[in-house]
């Protein structure tokens, strides 16, 4: 039976289910285990994994929050609510809760919170708009569900309702009331390279395999004699001192070049494997394989790229969540991208100039994206000592009744 199987048959009647550390074991059932047990925290010892994570999070706390209405078919924003500015009171602004949560989302496929402070806007539930949310640890998490619905959550020890707790969910399969976690999914590959790092640590400090051999090419010693040399040898050398012996003592290192080529190979082989289970392109992990190039005319491209086929959805995602439970009526909140698609100088000034000679953009809107505020008088004079006056319009009189066109 899969793993997805397990966990659909789990679901099936009322379970208890830790979303971290369970789906781990869902995953790992029916198989034996490695040296290194896979967990939400053991796997950020992987540096693929890490910078998948780091990476994935890092842009999404960074992408400014907005919040708009539609009037007259116009997007026209308003002031955010203030879950969306300090969603965890005074202590923990919207950028790092955004990196929690995101961080835990691509790990896991769910985060948690716990709704402390309510508005008095009411929401569709009939509730109050959520006001503050207390992240929570994964791993405190255990919810009680019956098919693909969650009944009750415990955090803590404490019992919570549903409608208590902040839950956001992705990698989702119908049937199942939580995220599938990425790295349940890729505990094998995490697990191969952790083990490969620690054998190489055992390797390389001498747990596995002696560092060398201390040979008396003269005599057969005993076990006192071999023991009594031993360890004054490693008194010696212990502490970088110099061994001072006779001509009938041999001292040959092993050699390890082949355990270390095998070492490195088997971590190169799992980076690009890891970097597709979290959804990142392998060379913006450094983790890109060796004969394989990618080039692209410039970096707005490659973050185009990265942001329609990799981030893109997880963005779309979350506005939904939040245009959803956290603001009320016909509001929607849009997290702008456009930093991640900032331009190179050069390209992002001939961009603006064409905007403004073919009649899009207005030059005190493009100040305004500069973040500069519109031309006054004294610096239109000034430009116009500088290139020549302004030239003035003139209507044309049509031919028929002398009146400007």
């Amino acid at each position: 039976m899969g793993v997805w199987d397990r966990m659909r048959r789990a679901f099936t009647r009322d379970a208890n289910i830790s979303t971290a550390e369970d789906l781990m074991a869902q995953a790992r059932e029916g198989r034996n285990g490695g040296k290194v047990y896979v967990s939400n925290e053991t796997a950020l010892r992987n540096s693929a994994v890490w910078a998948a994570l780091r990476l994935r999070a890092d842009l999404m706390s960074t992408f400014p929050i907005d919040v708009y209405r539609s009037v007259q078919g116009i997007r026209v924003e308003v002031p955010k609510p203030p879950v969306l500015v300090t969603p965890g009171g005074s202590e923990v602004g919207i950028k790092e809760w955004m990196y929690s949560t995101e961080f835990d989302l691509d790990r896991a496929g769910n985060c948690f919170g716990i709704i402390t402070e309510r508005t008095g806007v009411i929401g569709p539930d009939g509730r109050g708009l959520p006001g503050r949310v207390d992240l929570v640890e994964l791993g405190d998490v255990t919810v009680r569900a019956n098919g693909s619905q969650i009944k009750k959550f415990r955090i803590g020890g404490t019992e919570y309702d549903p409608w208590d707790v902040w839950h956001e969910k992705q990698y989702t399969v119908a049937g199942l009331p939580l995220g599938l976690s990425p790295v349940a999914y890729a505990a094998w590959t995490i697990e191969e390279s952790l083990n490969a790092a620690q054998f190489a640590r055992d390797w390389f400090g001498a747990g596995i395999v002696p560092s060398g051999t201390l040979k008396n090419i003269g005599k057969t010693i005993d076990k006192k004699q071999a023991r009594e040399v031993k360890d004054a040898f490693r008194a010696s050398v212990s502490n970088g001192d110099v061994f001072v012996h006779g001509t009938d003592w041999e001292y040959t290192p092993i050699q390890a070049v082949a355990q270390q080529a095998a070492f490195i190979e088997a971590r190169q082989a799992g980076l690009g494997d890891i970097a597709r289970f979290f959804g990142v392109p392998s060379d913006l992990i450094d983790a890109a394989v060796s004969g394989s190039s990618i080039t692209y005319a410039n970096i707005s491209q490659r973050n185009l790229q990265f942001l329609i086929m990799n981030l893109g959805p997880a963005v779309a995602r979350r506005e939904d969540t939040f245009s959803r439970k956290l603001v009320s009526g016909p509001r929607q909140v849009k997290l702008n991208t456009d930093a991640l698609l900032r331009m190179d100088p050069e390209t992002r000034a001939r961009t603006i100039g064409e905007q403004i000679n073919s009649r899009t953009l207005t030059p005190s809107e493009a100040r305004a994206i500069e973040d500069r505020p519109p031309l006054t008088e004294d610096q239109y004079a000034e430009f116009d000592r500088l290139f020549g006056a302004r030239a003035a319009t003139t209507p044309t009189p049509t031919a028929a009744t002398g009146a400007p066109s």
